[in-house]
């Protein structure tokens, strides 16, 4: 009540800077307690996706860890998979993964030069990006049909490396499109127009322009599709992967094993469900680290390019 007498034996205008100051300071106190509670409600969600990441892999290294030797990492399954090691699987993991990036990776950032560099705006680039959005939500189960359907079946590779691999490649490549062209939107188009400038073509622009700048973003949707590759399993379990297979694979027409196809027979359709549990968790703690593998030479491949 004094304050607002005060002000009202203020003159006018100075009462006025008065209410227009405690109006601003108000909303930059209500400001301010919006920010804290977002940046809380920020942090809390990063903890609870730290705390779900920490307690899986600690729930596999305390089950799993046990498994980890020599002979596991070395050594193919024997005795009906009970006993021996895991070896076949790491190799045809990696196989597949590779396989699958070294197809998918060039198709990827081929389309994705197009859709950004070359095609024009309208019905047919809209319906182009629809499709690349949907496939990139379709269920593996669905490419792992369309695998056997086409590549196995049509095709004729039959269940083979090639097959698994080419699957899985039609799997991420909705991934590394839609990261590729994203990469080659954000390099500035100052780049594009300097080198245009100095005489250089469209293409040869991209090539030694555009692309340099983009690839280090590009990685990062191989790091993505590597990622969920190595770990698909119905993806693979139609097209490329068996339930024991004596010896490495020779040719890409070759069946071979695979971890996650591996851990699913192991966990679900094993004659001895327990006594091989150890060896469920020894198989998911390995692909883990397979997979963090993987992407750790990525992501310095990337922070190399970076620097440069």
């Amino acid at each position: 009540m004094e304050t607002e007498s005060n002000i009202a034996t203020l003159p006018k205008g100075n009462a006025t800077n008065i209410a227009t100051i405690a109006s601003d300071r108000h909303h930059r106190t209500r400001r301010r307690a919006f920010q804290r509670m977002a940046f809380s409600s920020f942090r809390l969600a990063a903890a609870i996706n730290g705390l779900a990441l920490f307690t899986v892999v600690f729930f596999l290294v305390y089950n799993g860890w046990r498994a980890i030797n020599w002979t596991f990492l070395s050594q193919p399954p024997i005795n009906s998979m009970t006993q021996g090691g895991i070896f076949p699987c790491i190799v045809g993991t990696f196989y597949l993964s590779f396989g699958a990036m070294l197809v998918a990776f060039p198709l990827g950032v081929a389309s994705a030069i197009y859709l950004q560099e070359y095609a024009q705006p309208g019905p047919i680039m809209r319906a182009i990006r629809l499709g690349i959005n949907n496939l990139a939500g379709v269920p593996s189960v669905v490419f792992g049909l369309f695998g056997l359907a086409f590549f196995v079946i049509w095709c004729r590779f039959g269940v083979s490396l090639l097959s698994g691999a080419l699957t899985l490649a039609a799997l991420i490549l909705p991934v590394i499109i839609g990261t590729a062209e994203e990469a080659l939107h954000s390099v500035p188009a100052t780049y594009r127009e300097a080198s245009l400038a100095l005489g250089a073509t469209k293409w040869q622009t991209i090539y030694r322009v555009v692309l340099p700048a983009a690839l280090p973003g590009m990685l990062t949707g191989a790091i993505l599709g590597i990622s969920r590759a190595a770990g698909e399993t119905a993806a693979i379990m139609f097209t490329a992967a068996v339930f024991f297979i004596p010896h490495l694979p020779d040719s890409v027409f070759d069946q071979v094993m695979a971890l996650p196809y591996h851990i699913y027979v192991l966990a679900t359709a094993g004659t001895q469900i327990e006594l091989t549990r150890p060896l469920q968790y020894g198989s998911a703690l390995v692909l883990i680290v397979l997979v963090l593998g993987m992407n750790l030479l990525a992501i310095l491949y990337r922070a190399r390019l970076q620097r440069r």
